[in-house]
């Protein structure tokens, strides 16, 4: 198959009684302590994830695998995952692996690519704008109603559908309703970051958990579209800012004026956008609004 970095042995063994002798095994990413396969049999495909057990973090990695791992058991159990969503999970020698269901969709960023311009200002166009946001408010809504908290929305963690639906994928870091024994999370990536989360990361210890609420997660939202649908991050700053003067511009609860920088007007996604990024949590609009909103 030409695999330079093949997938836990352990891993295949158990996924081919899911889809078959695998008949293609594709890397798909290999960075920070974790790797990710797409694996495709007769009966399907899988999304297969490890982590690097050469990488200086590798035991955080496998603890994190584990963690994703718990919450897609709650979530599902819960009812805000589909139960076919997580297909199976394990150890290997040198850590641990997760299966999900493949989805067929593109990176939000890469699926918006023609919205970013001017020739994206088309009737065809806004409707599946208003589809992807209002099917991502739609999961969110779910997952919050659950007592949950994605708490890492952002757009590499968004999928779009051949019919212009959001997928939300990775749950590592989602914050649930009770206070199980967790690694801490201190925000995700810094440019979704919401100003809250930054403020409280700013002022405790690396090791203390900041337990992110829905409300982070409808910055998070906002901030993604706006970033994708302009080509601009809400918050302006260099990219050799250091991380935490990142979060302290963040913190403030200041954006870029979605006119300034939109490819095109389109009132109703505007609106609804920079409700999402109120400074105050309180003033913006829970997933549930949106589902309508959009």
């Amino acid at each position: 198959m030409g695999q330079t970095v093949p997938p836990p042995g352990e891993a295949v063994d158990v996924l081919t009684a899911h889809i078959g002798e695998p008949t293609s095994i594709q890397l798909l990413s290999d960075r920070r302590g974790s790797r990710a396969w797409k694996l495709q049999g007769p009966r399907g495909a899988v999304a297969l994830k490890a982590n690097d057990p050469d990488s200086d973090n590798a035991h955080d990695k496998a603890t994190e695998m584990a963690q994703e791992d718990d919450h897609l058991l709650r979530l599902t159990a819960a009812g805000a995952l589909v139960p076919d969503y997580r297909l199976d999970a394990g150890v290997f020698g040198g850590g641990r692996w997760l299966a999900v269901k493949w989805i067929d969709g593109a990176p939000l960023w890469r699926a918006l690519a023609l919205a970013r311009g001017p020739e994206g200002d088309r009737a065809s166009v806004r409707p599946w704008l208003l589809g992807i946001a209002r099917t991502w408010a739609e999961h969110l809504a779910r997952m919050h109603t659950a007592g949950w908290t994605h708490a890492d929305v952002q757009p590499t963690n968004t999928l779009v559908t051949g019919d212009g639906r959001a997928a939300v994928i990775d749950y590592a870091l989602a914050c649930g309703p009770n206070s199980l024994p967790r690694l801490p999370y201190r925000g995700a990536l810094t440019h979704t970051t919401a100003p809250e989360i930054a403020a409280v990361i700013l002022t405790t210890p690396a090791d203390i958990h900041v337990q992110a609420q829905p409300a982070a997660d409808i910055w998070s939202l906002g901030a993604s579209l706006f970033w994708s649908w302009t080509g601009h991050r809400p918050v302006a700053y260099d990219d050799a800012t250091d991380r935490l003067e990142k979060l302290s511009a963040i913190a403030k609860g200041t954006t870029t004026a979605l006119p300034d920088v939109r490819p095109w007007p389109f009132a109703a996604f505007e609106d609804a956008i920079t409700a999402c990024l109120a400074p105050d949590p309180a003033a913006r609009p829970t997933a549930k609004e949106l589902t309508t909103a959009w």
